[in-house]
């Protein structure tokens, strides 16, 4: 494992350099002038796909050149990030970084740190929920509870993998003694679907990426992990007021480029980002999808991502 540890390092160190040595060559005097890759990290039709196909689309006019969409899925999002952790540091490839991913690192997955990044802004952030179906015989977040402490297991939860933190809020539940099943779904629209078509009883999830099953009826929340109420479902109790004090753990989500990008391509990326969360487009979208906040930028931005794997590692004592 120390091995492997240190390898890693050694890459880490030697992709840094070269970074560095390419940050001396690449400048904003002339960018962009190509097509600049943005890499969702994770598949066609999920939160972090519709976010980064909405943004491609904004950032297009200021940035001056086309912006197209790769869907670089798997391992909670690692996958993408290594893709964009071993391109060159110029600006050309942008990718999502979001909350799950962060989480993932706490649990061990993968071999991404934050400073492997830049991150150039943090868009969009939603507190999650655990919904059920309409048809579950569990109509509020204490019969789901009461269920689940009377038959642990028994109650199967789809969620977006291991090591996220919908994987550590079911943790958290179980060592409370609530303890319900993970059931991991890599395909976001499977994940959706799962406890419609009965294939699980529950999913965790934000509402803005269920927003048409909510709207349709056929998807229910129950239980909101914040500190407070959502202002738009204000009947679902927080998790405390069920006796489990779960926060902190909400989703954003932000676009980042590798570290050792120079700082002129990043205002300049970050100028296009703030500029486009400005307009109207993107405040009827993040509106309708639960996640409208004041963008984060900088040093702030820095350590929101290093906090909230802190913040991981400590519930899950790594």
């Amino acid at each position: 494992m120390d091995m492997f540890k240190s390898r890693g390092n050694a890459l880490r160190a030697l992709m840094m350099l070269g970074a560095m040595t390419a940050g001396g060559a690449v400048s904003a005097q002339d960018y962009p002038n190509r097509p600049i890759e943005l890499a969702v990290t994770f598949g066609p039709g999920g939160g972090a796909d519709v976010m980064g196909r909405q943004m491609a689309k904004l950032l297009e006019e200021p940035l001056g050149v086309p912006l197209p969409v790769a869907n670089v899925a798997g391992a909670s999002g690692n996958a993408g990030l290594t893709h964009l952790r071993t391109n060159p540091a110029d600006g050309y490839t942008v990718g999502t970084l979001i909350s799950l991913t962060v989480a993932s690192w706490a649990s061990g997955l993968g071999d991404n740190e934050p400073e492997d990044f830049r991150v150039v802004a943090v868009v969009q952030s939603s507190p999650s929920f655990l919904f059920v179906p309409a048809s579950s015989p569990h109509k509020s977040g204490k019969e789901l509870f009461d269920y689940a402490r009377s038959h642990p297991g028994e109650i199967t939860v789809a969620t977006s993998g291991y090591g996220t933190q919908d994987d550590v809020t079911l943790k958290l539940l179980t060592d409370a003694g609530v303890e319900m099943k993970n059931v991991p779904f890599q395909a976001p629209a499977e994940r959706y679907a799962s406890p419609i078509g009965g294939h699980t009883q529950a999913i965790y999830e934000e509402p803005g990426d269920v927003a048409q099953f909510i709207e349709a009826g056929q998807l229910v929340p129950v239980v909101v992990f914040s500190s407070e109420r959502h202002p738009a479902f204000p009947d679902v109790p927080t998790s405390a007021e069920l006796g489990i004090d779960i926060s902190g753990l909400d989703n954003f989500r932000s676009l980042a480029v590798r570290a050792g990008t120079p700082d002129d391509i990043v205002d300049r990326l970050q100028e296009a980002v703030l500029g486009a969360v400005a307009t109207d487009d993107w405040q009827a979208f993040c509106k309708k999808t639960y996640s409208c906040i004041e963008p984060v930028t900088g040093d702030a931005a820095q350590a929101m991502i290093s906090g909230f794997r802190s913040q991981i590692a400590a519930h899950l004592g790594t």
